[in-house]
């Protein structure tokens, strides 16, 4: 590959990241505006993991692609019914008491945690660096909640479970995503939190979006912000590398930041900013000193 190509690849590679963040950075404000058109919690959660695990699943069997078996299988399902149903279920409840920014920046303290839980389960060391990148990621977090003006405690609490809960599901999934591959395992995941959330949305009673505007965000949250910002990251990963692309992707709360400042009107404060600076450079620093963490699907 001549120097021209490679830069074409590259560059090819961070527009792929771009779209991604972008993906996963508006899902806030679209859940935001779905709840606006009355749609529950269970509902909107159905909806995105059964459109958005459909048309992967269809897209990876027009591909060829193999699906778990056994033992991989049970696990995927379980993290999905179980692992994910629960990240998921704490980040959009917790936009209900807390700002769309602050959510967005609380969920980024996973690589800190993975990193403190990879420590204590399997013994690996972290290093003066890791420590002050955690110590950092902590701050960086104080700051961001002290300086917001509109959350609610339970909202913070929601979004720190959020963050919790998505780093038990790495560790969890570290072990069988390099033998089943991340976008089967995705498939996988998604339709088994589609089938849990299902069956919470048909005990409580589905809430559809009762304005076009409604059905339009939960389409998007399924289709832009599931499906293609999960397929643009792994393509910007292929091309860029695991340390490359998760480091660009913490463009995510940025996004989530200022669409919440211009659509929703959300306030942001200088201290929030200081704080969510301070989590990101953490999340810059991890992302470069151990790509471990950063191979898992994003659903």
């Amino acid at each position: 590959m001549n120097e021209r190509t490679s830069k074409a690849e590259r560059w090819h590679g961070l527009w792929w990241i771009m779209l991604s963040a972008a993906g996963f950075g508006a899902m806030a404000i679209f859940a935001k505006i779905a709840y606006a058109a009355g749609v529950t919690l269970s509902t909107m959660l159905f909806l995105r993991f059964m459109i958005a695990g459909l048309l992967l699943a269809a897209w990876g069997s027009m591909h060829g692609m193999c699906w778990p078996r056994g033992r991989d299988l049970l696990w995927l399902i379980l993290m999905g019914a179980i692992g994910y149903v629960g990240q998921a279920y704490c980040y959009f409840s917790a936009l209900k008491y807390a700002s769309a920014g602050l959510v967005a920046l609380l969920l980024y303290l996973y690589p800190a945690i993975v990193t403190l839980l990879s420590a204590l389960l399997y013994r690996r060391k972290i290093g003066a660096g890791r420590t002050m990148a955690v110590t950092v990621a902590l701050a960086g977090t104080a700051l961001t909640v002290g300086g917001d003006l509109s959350s609610q405690p339970l909202g913070i609490l929601l979004g720190i479970a959020a963050a919790l809960i998505y780093s038990l599901y790495i560790i969890a999934g570290e072990r069988v995503m390099p033998r089943v591959g991340a976008l089967p395992a995705a498939a996988v995941v998604m339709l088994s939190a589609a089938v849990v959330y299902g069956g919470a949305a048909s005990v409580e009673g589905l809430a559809m979006p009762q304005s076009l505007q409604g059905w339009l965000a939960v389409v998007a949250i399924a289709i832009f912000s599931t499906l293609l910002a999960i397929l643009g990251f792994f393509k910007g990963l292929e091309k860029l590398g695991a340390a490359d692309a998760s480091t660009l992707s913490t463009l995510e709360p940025l996004v989530t930041i200022g669409l919440a400042f211009l659509i929703l009107g959300e306030a942001v404060t200088v201290v929030q900013l200081a704080g969510g600076a301070l989590i990101l450079a953490a999340v810059i620093y991890l992302a470069r000193h151990d790509g471990e963490q950063t191979d898992q699907p994003r659903v």
